[in-house]
């Protein structure tokens, strides 16, 4: 299997520590897509192509997908582009497209499945659930809970020491390892007080799940959200096959593409719960969709009240997976999230009580102001749409 050049990999760490403490901030920093009215771009809703192309080529990108959903599901779906720079092959509508930390809601989502099965509490501390390994926690570290660790109020840094992970290949058991190494890190707040971005806390949630079921995080999504929502095209890691432009090819974020392609070119393993989900756009908006039915008490996959308790933050602009921003276009508090794993690059859109969302994607890193405008173009076609 094709593996990257030790070179390449030096400098994806880099960039992924650059991202890493910058995915949240870009997350409510680019949370614009317009504070009052979303900025015009001219969608024809029912034919989103034209204008998808136009905005790749006006930001000089590889690919771009868009999607348009309602609580029916997807309703508009484009694509635009190639799949690597220098080719020719296009991008299609069933193309896979990494979401980063768009996977973070649905972390949360499977967290959220477990504790109505019974599995799990919301307020289970990671004392609780590693009690052969709780009397040597700090005690801080043994009161942390699962809210804590899904909204980024667990006091962790945001970042484990990725190169020592490099090699690992069971996912599980570098999850264990992640928890082993928070054992020996001092906390940077105290546990339920401040927010602090951290896919630490997004890996050790992943791995309480897999403590109480005796299933790794990966199987646990495919059993409980992917399976459930007719989820098909979900997978973990970079896409298509080595060497084959088979699939989107990652680009860093100044648009060269990267040496190689294919499952090894994301994230370490142990990160999956706070980053490596791929899906083709329509799937990614069946799952969107839920959301957007769950909070009206429309969905059988979880209780309205799972989906309010996963959608409200707990004094800041996170909740669990989500951040919350209010949008006069939204009818009231929008749900957003980015994801960027400096390959690939998602962000999504939810007006929850108006009942639509909007997504995009590339294949390239740190597309912030491509993806808003997309998104922006959707939404307000959608409204001009709607108005009578």
């Amino acid at each position: 299997m094709s593996r990257v050049s030790i070179t390449s990999l030096s400098r994806l760490y880099d960039l992924t520590l650059c991202f890493c403490l910058a995915c949240l901030v870009g997350g409510l920093k680019t949370t614009s897509v317009a504070q009052s009215q979303p900025a015009s771009a001219a969608f024809d809703f029912n034919e989103p192509a034209t204008a998808l192309e136009f905005i790749r080529q006006q930001h000089d990108l590889p690919a771009m997908g868009v999607a348009f959903v309602t609580t029916d599901g997807p309703q508009s779906l484009a694509t635009a582009g190639v799949r690597k720079r220098g080719d020719t092959t296009a991008v299609t509508d069933q193309d896979l497209w990494h979401l980063g930390s768009c996977g973070k809601a649905m972390t949360a989502t499977l967290i959220a499945r477990l504790v109505e099965a019974g599995d799990l509490r919301f307020e289970q501390t990671l004392g609780e659930s590693f009690p052969a390994l709780a009397q040597d926690m700090d005690e801080d570290l043994r009161s942390v809970t699962l809210f804590d660790l899904l909204s980024h109020r667990s006091g962790l840094p945001a970042n484990f020491n990725l190169v020592a992970y490099l090699n690992q290949t069971d996912a599980r058991q570098a999850r264990r390892q992640a928890l082993l190494d928070a054992m020996q890190q001092p906390l940077l707040g105290t546990p339920g007080e401040t927010y602090r971005y951290s896919n630490w806390g997004y890996t050790l949630a992943g791995h309480v799940a897999e403590q109480a079921t005796d299933l790794a995080w990966e199987e646990l999504m495919q059993r409980e959200v992917f399976g459930p929502l007719g989820i098909s095209s979900a997978g973990f890691g970079g896409l298509g096959t080595p060497g084959e432009i088979d699939q989107p090819w990652p680009h860093f974020v100044d648009g060269t593409a990267l040496p190689n392609n294919g499952p090894q070119m994301d994230n370490v393993v142990a990160m999956g719960p706070a980053g490596r989900i791929h899906m083709n756009l329509e799937d990614w908006g069946k799952f969107v969709a839920e959301h957007l039915k769950g909070h009206r008490g429309e969905s059988e996959f979880l209780t309205q009240e799972s989906f309010r308790i996963l959608h409200t933050t707990r004094g800041d602009r996170y909740a669990l997976g989500w951040v919350v921003a209010p949008r006069p276009w939204a009818g009231g508090n929008a749900l957003n999230h980015g994801g960027d794993n400096t390959m690939n690059h998602a962000v999504v859109w939810l007006a929850p009580d108006k009942g639509f969302a909007a997504l995009a994607t590339v294949n390239q890193s740190g597309t912030h102001a491509a993806t808003d405008q997309a998104v922006s173009g959707l939404i307000l076609a959608w409204l001009k749409q709607a108005q009578p």
